[in-house]
């Protein structure tokens, strides 16, 4: 179990060098600051919190007995590590007089930024299309295979994992945005057959039914070998790149 946790920190991470920025500053405070609140908040809850999650018991209790527990991480979402970072920089800052004030400023504000990575770089970001910040496609497609009253199960391809259920809670998909993170080694045999660079039709069918999915929503372009139309399904609709095929054999 330590081994699996510390993967997780590790992935948590990234780089390090934020991380390591965090550990700097905390070590830094519990040298200079000297008022109990501020300790309280940047030094005593950052380390109570890191022994929390690295603490065996606690991590094999939470395996153990906790139904999700790949949200074991999300411990280390309670650190305040930018308020952390930002403080003890503007507390040294601050003791600076003349040029030093100003080259720790350029300096810190350079290294913060090599530190991190462009998120705009993202292939998940792009230029808002509407009010929802969300692929005008996705809300398309949403908007077409709801139906009032009741839930419908449907798969779709990578892109849109992270934004269905924000946008269509009665949209329900047989895997989420987990798939994109890699934080646990999640595998699941349907995303797989979705985002095979040839669409094996009959394999893809089968995985879709066993998960209860009304719909299947593709990328035109993708290659297929196979037709839906062998397997009981039919083109619903079309919406820009994307179609979207219905499962005959499932009522709705």
């Amino acid at each position: 179990m330590s081994a699996n946790v510390w993967s997780l920190f590790q992935k948590y991470m990234g780089s390090g060098l934020m991380v390591g920025w965090f550990l700097l500053s905390l070590l830094y405070l519990a040298a200079a600051e000297k008022r109990k609140p501020l300790r309280v908040l940047l030094v005593y809850v950052p380390v109570s919190l890191l022994l929390l999650f690295f603490n065996p018991w606690m991590a094999d209790f939470f395996y153990r007995y906790v139904q999700d527990a790949e949200i074991y991480y999300r411990i280390l979402w309670l650190i305040p590590m930018t308020a952390e970072i930002a403080y003890a920089a503007a507390r040294i800052f601050t003791g600076l007089r003349g040029k030093k004030k100003a080259l720790f400023a350029v300096a810190g504000t350079v290294v913060l930024m090599l530190s991190g990575s462009f998120i705009y770089a993202d292939p998940y970001f792009q230029k808002a299309q509407n009010l929802y910040h969300m692929p005008q496609s996705m809300v398309g497609i949403c908007d077409a295979i709801e139906v009032e009253g009741r839930e419908v199960m449907a798969v779709f391809p990578e892109e849109f994992l992270q934004f269905v259920r924000q946008y269509a809670p009665t949209v329900c998909m047989p895997y989420g945005r987990e798939m994109l993170l890699q934080l646990w080694g999640n595998y699941d045999p349907l995303h797989t057959a979705m985002e095979a660079a040839v669409i094996d039709v009959a394999e893809l069918v089968r995985l879709a039914r066993e998960d209860g999915c009304h719909y299947i929503i593709l990328r035109r372009e993708k290659p297929k070998h196979g037709k839906f139309e062998d397997y009981g399904y039919r083109l619903f609709e079309s919406i820009d790149d994307y179609d979207i095929y219905l499962d005959g054999t499932q009522r709705l």
